[in-house]
């Protein structure tokens, strides 16, 4: 008797679930299969049967030739991905044999991208203690290093992200597919809000947002509530992939990931890569064509990682006027100091002198590495008179072999051959003669001034 023939199908069978707005309970319904087996098949748990393949096609009116296509598969493509890291320089693994791995063995493949995911978090882990940082537990270096160990990259979320968006516009928007939910959206004075700009009142089935708040950030809102409301388990789901040593921890890795996901609903993934490219990258015109904030677009471009489908890699930081660190993601390689501020010769810290300008400037390591960045100051709050408000400067950066797809080099009096000399931080920067130096480097003499007075602000023996 001849065997059944069957394939794993998981991440399509969920994408095409999630693009119907079906759900596992429906779907099993239809197909005459339990629940669980629905979510076994679409974590490659199970096989899809040839059987089950034509009730697929026959039920939801599908071509099974689609379904059931040689295409790589999703464990292919990242395993591929992660396979370019310099750790497996010396292997020379043939493509057809990596295919073969996602393809065949999906759960081998994603075992294995497990273990290179958390030998990344370690390396992070052990670069934040290195950097002379506490080994205590620190709430926010589990979260930073949660997503620079991922590059700041959730393909899982972008295709939920997806399958919503177009269930929103299929309704008529946010506010009627929050109707539709139960839902009503209301819009109250900053005094009423009580110092929130968004509350969820399960009580009336109301969702009130700040009447102050610009377009933007009103948009914003009202998509992250969508995505707490509809994506709470696909959040869940990438917290499991790490144990956190704090609750806090854990906490801010959800809210990260939760505003990823309304980003990524304001801006879906195939399109805003697409928009992006035809504009070579420029950070308002996309801001105005998906009606978001120019720091909203800032942050999406850093997450324009998805194997196979990547756009220029980007890393983003924001400052306050103190030279805090509130947030920053780094998808091109930008070696960030895990602790302290980043070098005064940056003209992130001058932005504040040019508020809403965009100023760009190549910035040369010590190492030799360049890199070109945008720079602009941002405002939070607002909104009202007396109501208070914050200015913070954001800059966005690349690599210097990506920079030439980008609108802002094309300015002819810019070259990364005029770069400004810039370090990680004081106590990681050996540049001898920086006039704007606040502290010795690490691991350096320093030379008293008896009878030599430097114009450097301390003089640095040669070795």
């Amino acid at each position: 008797m001849a065997r059944e023939r069957s394939v794993f199908l998981g991440p399509r069978l969920r994408r095409l679930r999630r693009e119907m707005g079906v759900t596992q309970a429906a779907m099993a319904s239809d197909l005459d299969v339990s629940p669980s087996y629905i979510a076994l098949m679409e974590r490659n748990q199970r096989p899809v049967t040839a059987d089950l393949l034509l009730r697929l096609a026959k039920t939801y009116r599908l071509d099974v030739a689609t379904l059931a296509s040689a295409r790589e598969d999703d464990f292919a493509v990242r395993l591929k991905a992660a396979l370019r890291d310099p750790l497996f320089g010396d292997l020379e693994i043939a493509p057809m044999e990596i295919e073969d791995i996602g393809n065949s063995f999906p759960g081998a493949a994603d075992a294995l991208l497990r273990l290179y995911t958390a030998y990344q978090e370690s390396q992070l882990a052990l670069a934040d203690q290195g950097d002379g940082g506490p080994a205590t537990a620190d709430p926010v270096a589990e979260a930073r290093r949660f997503l620079s160990a991922r590059r700041n990259s959730f393909p899982t979320l972008d295709d939920a992200a997806e399958a919503l968006a177009r269930r929103i516009e299929a309704d008529g928007g946010r506010e009627t597919f929050l109707k539709n939910a139960g839902f009503n959206v209301r819009r109250l004075p900053s005094d009423v809000m009580a110092d929130s700009l968004r509350r969820l009142d399960q009580h009336r089935s109301e969702i009130v947002i700040d009447e102050s708040l610009d377009r933007a950030s009103a948009a914003f809102q009202l998509s992250l509530q969508v995505v707490y409301l509809e994506m709470g388990d696909d959040i869940d789901s990438e917290l499991q992939q790490t144990k956190f040593q704090t609750e806090n921890g854990r906490r801010l890795t959800r809210r990260a990931l939760a505003n990823y996901a309304a980003g990524a609903l304001l801006m879906p993934y195939r399109a805003f890569i697409r928009a992006a490219e035809a504009r070579s990258y420029d950070v308002e015109a996309l801001g105005r064509h998906f009606g978001v904030s120019f720091e909203q677009v800032a942050h999406r471009l850093t997450t324009l990682q998805r194997p196979g489908e990547e756009g220029v890699a980007f890393f983003f930081i924001r400052v306050d006027a103190a030279g805090n660190v509130s947030k920053r993601l780094d998808g091109a390689g930008f070696p960030f100091a895990r602790h302290g501020g980043s070098c005064p010769l940056w003209s992130l810290h001058q932005a504040f002198r040019r508020p809403r300008e965009i100023i760009t400037e190549w910035v040369g390591l010590p190492d030799g590495e360049r890199f070109f960045t945008i720079v602009r100051t941002v405002t939070a709050g607002g909104g009202a008179h007396g109501a208070p408000k914050i200015e913070r400067a954001i800059a966005l950066g690349c690599s210097e072999e990506n920079a030439h797809r980008l609108i802002y080099t094309q300015d002819k009096t810019l070259s990364p051959d005029n770069a400004t000399p810039v370090g990680v931080n004081c106590k990681l920067c050996h540049r001898m003669d920086c006039i704007a130096r606040s502290e010795p480097p690490i691991g350096r003499q320093i030379l008293a001034d008896d009878y030599r007075r430097s114009s450097a602000p301390f003089g640095l023996a040669d070795s």
